[in-house]
């Protein structure tokens, strides 16, 4: 039996004695994953390293290697999040609703695991542990596949999580990790309808676009950010550079990083040239369309695939437009449903902005960075969902979890 199909064996097994188990014994388990990251910092570190060295060999940008690093204080930021997890409310066995039916029957609609998650994600090793902890939180089993460029890293953690487990009354077998660096294994995992109840791809749009194409088993869209932050006629000089500078480079490398600057036209004719000082002295390249371009020369040409790239790095696209609603236009065309931001002190332009625009999130005066399961008081998020069924947005805890009826009677039979 290969790698892939052994595991989801185990895994399937493993979530069937997870079910059942409370959350006291699932918070004993995060407590020892916690301490064990604590007791292994540099076993991690010096695996990290490995795939840092092999990825700057392989001309990995950057940015990806930014996602890839980690350090001391990540690592202990890992753990306390896992540790923040624990102390989160358990909510497998909440009783959605309850209600009587004439004949007598009594039906509960109350939360239930998923059962198997499958993740495949990108150069993120942080993303291996927020996934471990929330799944068995939930009590749910997880079968991951990372990228190659994060193997080691991968391996690392998870030995810890592994090791952890086994003193306590979770299954180890709950947490798989997929070593096979053949790409033909994650087209493989997306056909495991028998094993995994539903799959969540993080990444770029050609591992999600794959995942959807491919995949027989539900899949749960997340994490591509082409993020817009539009800056309206009534904004505040000071707020949009604060704002806009913030979303771009506070941590240009994930998804909730703002990708295009729209500039209502006004509002650019007084201000742009500072807006993008700002942003230039921070270290962003910026592509710019035809106005802006002769409002702030030293910006490069903006191309068409500009518009919908997630870049992913210090590059910011800049365009002006005519009002509040050419801006909706442009995010409707080429957004990725994603964060979109709105500054302005004009209620009414917000209000229509925040009612249109389709996506997870929708700010007013707010950098696009909050969109983030901590952030939002979820503990860590299993992934950003774009779409709209099941789940939308920081994907918590509940939104790893399904539910199922409980139907009580006391002999009543249908007529």
């Amino acid at each position: 039996m290969n790698e892939l199909m052994d595991k989801a064996v185990k895994a399937k097994n493993a979530s069937k004695k997870l079910s059942l188990l409370s959350n006291e014994q699932k918070n004993n388990a995060l407590s020892a994953i916690s301490q064990g990251l604590k007791e292994s910092i540099n076993d991690i570190l010096y695996s990290n390293k490995i795939d840092i060295e092999m990825g700057r060999a392989s001309g990995l940008s950057e940015a990806m290697i930014d996602r890839l690093a980690l350090t001391k204080q990540r690592i202990l930021d890992i753990a306390s999040a896992v540790e923040q997890i624990a102390d989160l409310t358990d909510p497998v066995g909440e009783v959605i609703e309850s209600f009587e039916r004439p004949n007598g029957l009594i039906i509960e609609k109350v939360r239930v695991p998923l059962g198997v998650i499958g993740i495949i994600y990108e150069a993120r090793p942080n993303v291996t542990v927020d996934c471990c902890a929330l799944a068995i939180k939930t009590g749910n089993a997880v079968i991951l596949r990372g990228s190659s460029s994060a193997l080691n890293s991968n391996k690392a953690l998870i030995k810890v999580i592994k090791s952890a487990l086994r003193n306590t009354d979770i299954p180890e077998d709950s947490v798989q990790l997929i070593e096979a660096e053949d790409k033909a294994v994650v087209t493989s995992m997306l056909k495991l309808n028998k094993y995994l109840d539903v799959i969540i791809p993080r990444g770029g749009v050609s591992l999600i676009r794959h995942a959807i194409e491919n995949s027989t088993v539900p899949v749960i869209e997340t994490g591509v950010g082409n993020c817009h932050i539009y800056i309206d006629e009534e904004a505040s000089l000071p707020m949009a550079v604060d704002i806009a500078v913030n979303a771009k480079t506070h941590r240009p490398s994930v998804c909730n990083a703002a990708e295009t600057l729209l500039v209502q036209k006004d509002w650019a004719e007084k201000h742009l040239s500072k807006l993008a000082d700002a942003l230039t002295k921070s270290g962003v390249e910026l592509r710019g369309c035809p106005q802006s371009l002769a409002l702030y020369p030293s910006m490069k040409k903006a191309q068409e695939e500009d518009w919908e790239r997630e870049y992913l790095d210090l590059i910011m696209a800049v365009k002006i437009v005519k009002d509040v609603h050419e801006a909706i236009s442009h995010i409707d065309k080429y957004g990725s449903r994603h964060t979109e931001a709105i500054i302005t002190e004009d209620k009414e332009n917000a209000e229509l902005f925040m009612q249109i625009v389709d996506a997870a999130a929708v700010n007013h005066n707010a950098s696009t960075r909050f969109t983030d399961g901590f952030q939002y008081g979820f503990g860590a998020e299993i992934g950003i969902s774009t779409q709209k069924l099941h789940a939308r947005g920081p994907m918590g805890l509940k939104e790893l979890t399904s539910y199922k009826y409980l139907v009580h009677g006391n002999g009543q039979i249908r007529n």
